[in-house]
């Protein structure tokens, strides 16, 4: 049976291990969404992980909504982009780019006044995060039929960038609530077109997606990622099992690098009516599953022994611990992350976390 110490075939990609870190947005950017040195830095510390998945990362000015988040479709991106991923190269490491369109999560101030876009005219619960403060989310507009095209081929030309900036390949965005998910669950899709109604139209915009995006990078460079076990900010849907084992099987058709899911554990709580999916999808998904959600070394450990996934991706755990598979193998502790500093500028919580080297020499 595999372990997390052992190496997996990621698409074209080899891992030297299955410990991947999770894509997790950390605003150390510019205000015009360009990568800065610092993102080196921090992204070459964590080398050591079978593959780095990217902070979320915006295809277009329409799609982005978050404070000092990066970009990938302005030559200046790209620019910033190139020594951040130098950098964790000539570490050792391979990153894909998670590419994000956040629908009807960004806030009006982030595009110049003009209403967000989603699946249909909806409303996020709660606030916004921007330059402002948190303030409460617009009302969507409905992305017309004769926009969706353009969104694609701002998928499609952010997956050219992620190439030319030097990733070794690019994550869609499917998960979390964001444009994606909106199209896909009926709690925010209530559209009568060919991409509302039943789960074979709703599913569509993910597969053109998709497409697009292996169009420019290859199946072996192309990964998905969904969260089917949660209503995530607002999204959800009255039969996530029937729509999500549609759109597994739906990816299939793509012999995609990999999937990889933010899904729930077995022993979390789940709203009424819903369930544990990760079984389901497992048995549907013909391809390499990875699954995230505040995984430690035994129960990933556990996950992989039984069959439940593929290898593991780790969020915060990684966030606070750049040498989180050197810690794991030793079973040593752990540093705990400090949320205070998740979003802020600057090096504090971001690259000062100490490797059990540094530890060592401190003690």
């Amino acid at each position: 049976m595999p372990t997390l110490f052992d190496p997996i075939q990621l698409g074209a990609i080899h891992a030297p291990n299955r410990i991947l870190m999770a894509p997790l947005t950390r605003g150390r950017g510019t205000r015009d969404h360009v990568p800065t040195p610092l993102m080196g830095e921090y992204y070459a510390q964590r080398a050591s992980a079978g593959l780095i998945i990217s902070e979320a990362t915006g295809i277009s000015r329409q799609g982005l909504g978050w404070a000092y988040a990066p970009g990938l479709w302005t030559e200046a991106q790209v620019e910033g982009w190139k020594p951040v991923v130098g950098a964790l190269h000539k570490a050792g490491g391979r990153i894909f780019a998670q590419l994000w369109h956040m629908g009807r999560i960004v806030h009006s101030s982030f595009l110049g006044g003009e209403q967000p876009v989603s699946a249909s005219a909806t409303t996020a619960p709660g606030e916004a995060r921007t330059y402002d403060g948190k303030l409460p989310f617009d009302e969507a507009r409905p992305l017309t039929l004769e926009e969706i095209p353009g969104v694609i081929e701002d998928y499609r030309k952010a997956a050219r960038n992620a190439l030319a900036a030097g990733f070794d390949g690019v994550q869609l965005h499917a998960a979390n609530g964001y444009l994606i998910d909106q199209f896909l669950r009926d709690g925010t899709n209530k559209r009568t077109d060919a991409y509302g109604g039943p789960i074979e139209n709703r599913i569509r915009l993910l597969k053109e997606a998709t497409r697009a995006l292996v169009e420019v990078a290859g199946a072996d460079r192309t990964a998905v990622r969904l969260s089917p076990n949660d209503d995530p900010q607002g999204c959800g849907d009255s039969n996530s099992e029937k729509l999500f084992l549609a759109a597994v099987e739906a990816l299939n058709g793509f012999n995609l690098a990999f999937l990889e899911m933010r899904a729930s554990r077995p022993e979390s709580t789940f709203r009424p009516g819903t369930r544990d999916l990760v079984p389901q999808i497992r048995k549907a998904y013909r391809g390499t599953l990875i699954i995230n959600s505040d995984y430690h070394l035994e129960d990933a450990s556990a996950a992989l022994a039984s069959g439940r996934a593929d290898a593991i991706a780790f969020g915060r755990t990684f966030l606070a611990n750049p040498d989180l598979p050197a810690r794991l193998k030793a079973n040593a502790k752990l540093n705990e992350a400090n949320p205070n500093t998740f979003y802020t500028q600057g090096p504090e919580g971001y690259t000062d976390y100490p490797t059990l080297d540094r530890a060592a020499a401190a003690q």
